[in-house]
């Protein structure tokens, strides 16, 4: 039987969000999708880019990966989604923009820095997450305090996914010339903050200036 939660839940959609936005959605389905965004997230549940960005249909085309990661580019693989993904959305849609959303408390990111036995015999995440290991290694071991290393790695994971976006033939081109932007940025799930990465040196900042995130009940119990 189809979940439960999901036939209430297109219920509301229908009733509220469809109702509201139906023209839009005749305009995109007449039309077709011209988004200038391409964020690539991961697939965490926590983290939805629509939802952070407050965007309505046809606004974001968006890539979700574990770990929110961008491998290098190659053509020996056997399969190449998130490859793919990024090849339609620069070449078919022509994006202006390519956002690459990492996140705290990130699993993958976790599985990176304290290993464990793989979760089936292919260990597919295993080998997914082997695209973080020039960033991890840039960083070096934890020094037995996750806490501090993860959102480390976590932004550096970023850099790394930012760097092998450049590795793609038809990128690299659209951005050098001026035709193409690239963004790093780090969503923490516990406050809603929202850092941007400065391409001048590479540090993460707020979003927005001078707006501080709610707090929230976890951050008045560390406080306290």
């Amino acid at each position: 039987m189809f979940p439960q939660r999901l036939i209430e839940g297109y219920r509301t959609f229908l009733g509220d969000h469809f109702a509201r936005e139906q023209d839009r959605y005749e305009a995109l389905a007449e039309q077709g999708q011209s988004p200038e965004i391409l964020v690539i997230s991961c697939c965490d549940s926590r983290v939805s880019p629509e939802v952070i960005f407050d965007a309505s249909p046809g606004e974001l085309f968006i890539v979700r990966n574990v770990a929110n990661l961008v491998p290098p580019f190659e053509t020996g693989g056997a399969f190449h989604g998130t490859s793919a993904a990024l090849e339609f959305a620069v070449m078919a849609l022509k994006v202006k923009h390519i956002v690459v959303l990492g996140h705290a408390r990130c699993g993958g990111i976790r599985a990176v820095a304290d290993p464990s036995d793989p979760l089936s015999p292919g260990d597919f995440i295993g080998k997914w997450m082997s695209i973080v290991a020039p960033a991890a290694e840039r960083l070096g071991k934890p020094d037995g305090d996750l806490s501090a290393y993860l959102p480390r790695l976590e932004q550096a994971s970023i850099e790394n996914s930012l760097a092998n976006l450049i590795t793609f033939p038809c990128i690299r081109t659209l951005v050098e010339r001026g035709r193409l932007h690239l963004y790093g940025a780090y969503f923490s799930i516990a406050t809603g903050g929202l850092l941007v990465r400065d391409p001048s040196d590479g540090a993460f900042k707020p979003a927005v200036p001078g707006v501080l995130p709610r707090r929230t009940s976890m951050m008045r119990a560390v406080e306290a």
